[in-house]
């Protein structure tokens, strides 16, 4: 399937450009949206049709559609660029197609296939092209998104569903005000287990972890940072971004994949960055007993989360039950971090070259 045969209906009403452009000033995250959206539907027996792009408005639901009452939804979350020459991109598309996929058939959903998903987001920011942000650190987000839609009542897989699309205008994702966060370790609850949806890009993930959140707010951090579910001892993710400690002798550590982490897409980046810069880095578990030890004693000089909302960002200071402890000063960047961070985001916005092939321009 092609991009022309995506039907386009431009909204008959959209933002005007002064209204716009005041809106981009200061966007924050994922609260200023774009004009369209894109639609696809799927029915079993018929499979993906009537691809659109449309007015962004609200969606019809009954309440008895499946997703409502047995959770059937995925998403992803990726950006378009503004380019130094004027242009947009966006960044490993094709790693997010291939992510989408997965979380579909591991929540027994149809996989939308590859190629039609990356003309979706072509399509969306295509007519929504003026709403990327020029200043330093915006970007248009991206949000693809399916769900059960089968209207009906019973534990089984659903037959129909709807994939979408809307556009974000977003600046930096955190705004507390210092260079780094600070993060609480959640003791009494876990992201995901063995066996269950935690390398799926669900919302029921998200869920899960929005209570060792609200607690970490409470406790005056940023974000939790989860351990393994089993021995609970492992240093596992954050509740949306992936974790990577750096060391006094230069080398890198990030938890490794298997079923109970998201396989984010600015991890495996950082991952393949660093080794072009000669560091050693290794995919291995990481005790939160060492990683207090490690922090007072200096061996480890740096950590930092990342993902497409946050990109890279720096991690100050870790508050738990059994005490708080800094990492490097705990108020500024390492120069590791501020390295990558640099080299990922000069690739993703054209200042720099991209030997991996990881951006397509797309005007």
């Amino acid at each position: 399937m092609t991009e022309q045969t995506f039907r386009i209906e431009p909204h008959a009403t959209p933002v005007d450009a002064g209204t716009r452009a005041g809106m981009l000033v200061d966007p924050g995250f994922g609260r200023v949206f774009t004009d369209h959206m894109v639609v696809i539907n799927y029915a079993e027996g018929k499979g993906w049709y009537d691809p659109r792009v449309q007015a962004r408005a609200p969606i019809q639901m009954d309440p008895a559609s499946s997703v409502l009452h047995y959770a059937q939804e995925i998403f992803e979350g990726m950006k378009a660029y503004r380019t130094q020459d004027g242009g947009a991109a966006l960044f490993r598309p094709d790693a997010n197609a291939r992510r989408f996929a997965q979380s579909a058939e591991r929540m027994a959903m149809p996989p939308l296939p590859e190629p039609l998903f990356l003309e979706s987001v072509r399509a969306l920011v295509a007519a929504d092209r003026d709403w990327i942000p020029g200043q330093e650190g915006g970007a248009l987000y991206l949000r693809p998104f399916m769900f059960a839609s089968e209207v009906f009542l019973g534990v089984k897989p659903s037959a129909e569903y709807l994939y979408m699309v809307i556009g974000s205008a977003v600046g930096a994702y955190f705004k507390s005000g210092t260079p780094t966060v600070s993060l609480w370790v959640s003791e009494d609850y876990t992201r995901a287990a063995p066996g269950g949806t935690g390398a799926a890009k669900c919302g029921g993930n998200y869920a899960a972890s929005l209570l060792a959140q609200s607690d970490a707010i409470r406790r005056g951090c940023d974000q939790v940072v989860f351990l393994d579910a089993v021995e609970r001892r492992w240093v596992e993710e954050l509740g949306g971004m992936n974790i990577f400690f750096v060391f006094d002798d230069g080398s890198v550590v990030t938890p490794p994949l298997g079923g109970t982490i998201l396989p984010g897409i600015t991890r495996d980046s950082i991952l393949t960055l660093a080794r072009d810069q000669g560091v050693t880095v290794r995919e291995e578990r990481y005790a939160i007993d060492q990683w207090r030890a490690d922090a007072r004693s200096g061996r480890l000089r740096e950590a930092f989360a990342c993902g497409t909302a946050a990109v890279v960002t720096p991690i100050g200071t870790v508050r738990s039950v059994d005490g708080d402890f800094t990492i490097g000063n705990g108020g500024s960047a390492g120069e590791l971090t501020l390295k990558l961070r640099t080299a990922l985001v000069d690739i993703q916005r054209g200042l720099a070259p991209d030997p991996h092939g990881w951006v397509e321009k797309l005007f």
